[in-house]
């Protein structure tokens, strides 16, 4: 599949004031939402200002792929007391200190894609299913996967989170029976697919 471009589609779907206050962070890092939640981020992510409001406090670039946050007040996600956050493009990920993720890669029941001495990915698609864009009525696939893994840039960190994404369909082939005009509710569907985590 070709990937889309995520920013414009995240913008087209929220990212107004109204969707700000109403972040869910623990349901968006856990994969319980879906691109249309995911979107009330793209403002936050662009403007350090609007991070600070929400009670995040901006971090220092420690790895170029990722804008990091350390909230105010920790939060709960799969079962562990987080406070150190990061973004990239369309993934949301928690830091854990656990300087081995496979322990939590075995519990969230993740198919592994990568497993080396020093470098481990994990994930398992949740949500995937085809989507109608209300403005452009072009045919989308959105795409939730929650992934484990770690980065050379964090030694001793564990990253879990979740990755929202919309593709365009493969060349030659054609979408079935759209659910819905908008990503607005999670699909049924679960199955295994290589993770998708910061690099």
């Amino acid at each position: 599949m070709r990937p889309t471009s995520l920013l414009p589609l995240l913008l087209a779907f929220g990212g107004t004031a109204q969707a700000q206050s109403s972040i869910d962070l623990p349901a968006l890092i856990e994969c319980r939402q879906s691109v249309s939640e995911f979107a009330a981020l793209a403002p936050v992510a662009a403007d350090p200002l609007k991070a600070v409001a929400l009670g995040w406090r901006p971090l220092p670039q420690g790895n170029l792929f990722m804008n990091e946050y350390m909230l105010n007040t920790p939060i709960t996600v799969f079962g562990r007391s987080a406070e150190h956050i990061a973004m990239a493009g369309g993934t949301i990920v928690a830091l854990f200190d656990l300087p081995d993720p496979r322990p939590l890669a075995k519990e969230l029941e993740l198919e592994v894609g990568y497993d080396a001495p020093e470098k481990f990915m994990a994930g398992r698609e949740l949500v995937s299913r085809d989507v109608i864009d209300a403005k452009s009525g072009e045919a989308l696939i959105e795409s939730v996967i929650l992934s484990v893994s770690n980065v050379k840039s964090h030694p001793g960190k564990t990253l879990a989170g979740c990755t929202y994404s919309l593709d365009q369909p493969a060349e030659g082939e054609a979408p079935t029976s759209p659910a819905a005009p908008s990503p607005e509710a999670p699909a049924e569907a679960a199955k295994p697919a290589p993770a998708k985590p910061a690099r």
